[in-house]
């Protein structure tokens, strides 16, 4: 968190936040006068769900939840000092008839995510290494994302590469497997990007 960008005191935004483990840490890191919100596609929503962000909550007050259709995502404006996408980008290119997951516009999610964030705010981004082709093609196979082409999209959304690091790269790892395979779970190769808004 601190390679990406988070400081103490900073509304930070958790972006596919799952039950908020992330959330829960960066409420913590940017303390009582921070705030970390999350968002969630509507869909993925249960009762399991809002019992986990109930009690989360309880722990963290300076966190909360918004809900919104994963196609028709909806931010404020000039809102967050920092923006994480943790092993999730890759989904704005994922669509499934099983989990009701809608086709998204990656573009036109970044343009709202670029818009949310605050001048001079930090995106962090970390995902799992893909190869390069078909993006749509290669996620739905393999859940991976080739990091050229999340930069560029980034780049093309208006946002500056600001950095990389290489703390979660495993050269051990298959980047043809899928990695959900039990041989490779949880041990992937991982880039690592920060990004800014422009500040003027």
């Amino acid at each position: 968190m601190r390679f990406l960008g988070l400081e103490e005191g900073d509304r930070a935004l958790d972006l596919f936040a799952g039950t908020g483990y992330y959330t829960e840490i960066m409420a913590r890191a940017v303390g009582p006068k921070g705030l970390a919100l999350a968002w969630n596609p509507a869909n993925f929503s249960t009762d399991k769900s809002r019992a986990a962000w109930a009690e989360l909550k309880s722990r963290v007050p300076n966190a909360g939840i918004f809900l919104t259709p994963a196609n028709a995502v909806s931010l404020p404006a000039d809102d967050f000092d920092f923006v994480l996408l943790h092993m999730v980008y890759h989904d704005t290119y994922w669509q499934s008839e099983e989990y009701k997951f809608p086709r998204m516009d990656p573009a036109a999610f970044l343009k709202a995510v670029y818009a949310a964030t605050r001048p001079g705010g930090a995106v962090g981004v970390i995902d799992h290494v893909g190869p390069s082709g078909d993006t749509r093609d290669v996620v739905e196979k393999l859940h991976r994302i080739d990091p050229a082409k999340v930069r560029a999209d980034f780049e093309a959304a208006g946002f500056v590469f600001d950095g990389e690091s290489n703390l979660l790269h495993d050269a051990d790892d298959d980047h043809s497997k899928n990695v959900f395979d039990p041989a490779i779970r949880g041990k992937t190769d991982r880039f690592v990007f920060r990004f800014r808004r422009p500040a003027g």
